[in-house]
């Protein structure tokens, strides 16, 4: 017989205390699971607090290559994942010997990666990026040197504008961030003149076209915190970071931006497979942690630790070609 959502929620707190598990939720995951996770928020966020953390256990509730990148970064951990299916379709749609032979193509260039990406392919890369910090990732790069940015054609399109860089592009999307409508999105902000549009890089050009604000899930969530010239934003992203839009303005009225057609798919596919009685269940047997074999992870580690190098500011070596 199922649980209640109240007992289903205290046996996770026990078992979380028991084996002194850390448990990180992205913002697309639902309420519940975002309010029972000690760290909520963006790829980044919860790369750097998995590795960060003490605790030997660390639970994930994303997408399975976020849950990668803490083992590649954390090696010793037990890293699990609640559902293993949580893919990501940026993931799927670069396939490791697609990459390579893309790689092999253009061996001086430097591979800049979206960490939506596998851990092979982020082997095969020579920096990792976030939606967070790929402006200052791009613009670190040596004038001098081109650029391949993989797999999201749109962020790569929306840093080339940024940052002034040429960069080749895989041909991927998101498929939930292409469905927004541009037409919609010009009819919606007529019918709401006084509302803010703000949307995900990973957008359609046309969608970030009407935006009033680009950004990550968290830029976009400090803007509806901090900015108090309107209470009302129109979204253009996937609705679970409507949690936490809640909780820091509750006085704002939130809109989502339309989408194509019928379709109600706002909803990443993906990250919606986890849920609380799948994390229960992970935790009852530590099952379903993730695998990275040794020599991946020795091989993926050095573009995510120039990711957070860059990050902070820091300097980083870069190849003079690519070898693998």
């Amino acid at each position: 017989m199922a649980l209640a959502k109240a007992e289903l929620i205290e046996k996770i707190q026990l078992l979380k205390e028991k084996h002194n598990v850390l448990i990180l939720a992205h913002y697309y995951q639902e309420d519940d699971i975002q309010e029972l996770a000690d760290y909520c928020g963006d790829s980044l966020f919860l790369s750097q607090m998995g590795q960060q953390s003490d605790a030997k256990v660390v639970l994930l509730a994303g997408v399975v290559f976020m849950a990668e990148s803490v083992k590649i970064l954390s090696p010793t951990k037990k890293v699990l994942v609640p559902d293993e299916k949580a893919g990501c379709s940026l993931v799927s749609g670069t396939p490791t010997d697609r990459f390579l032979e893309w790689r092999r193509q253009h061996p001086d260039h430097i591979s800049v990666t979206y960490i939506n990406s596998s851990a092979e392919v982020k082997a095969a890369s020579d920096v990792i990026c976030t939606s967070s910090n790929a402006e200052k990732i791009v613009s670190a790069i040596p004038q001098d040197r081109g650029i391949l940015f993989a797999p999201d054609r749109n962020l790569g399109r929306f840093l080339e504008k940024q940052t002034g860089r040429e960069m080749i592009q895989w041909p991927g999307a998101c498929e939930v961030h292409v469905l927004f409508s541009a037409k919609k999105l010009f009819n919606l902000k007529e019918e709401h003149p006084g509302a803010l549009v703000l949307a995900h890089p990973e957008c359609e050009e046309t969608v970030l076209a009407h935006a009033d604000f680009i950004g990550s899930t968290s830029a976009i969530l400090n803007e509806v915190k901090t900015n108090k010239s309107t209470q009302t934003f129109i979204v253009a992203t996937e609705t679970g970071i409507f949690h936490q839009f809640r909780k820091v303005r509750p006085d704002a009225t939130l809109i989502q931006a339309p989408f194509e057609g019928h379709c109600q798919c706002n909803d990443c596919p993906y990250m919606k497979l986890n849920s609380l009685e799948k994390i229960h269940k992970s935790l009852l047997d530590l099952d379903n942690d993730i695998q990275v074999d040794a020599r991946l992870i020795e091989r993926a580690r050095l573009p995510l630790e120039r990711m957070l190098s860059l990050t902070r500011g820091e300097s980083v070596v870069w190849p003079d070609r690519f070898e693998l």
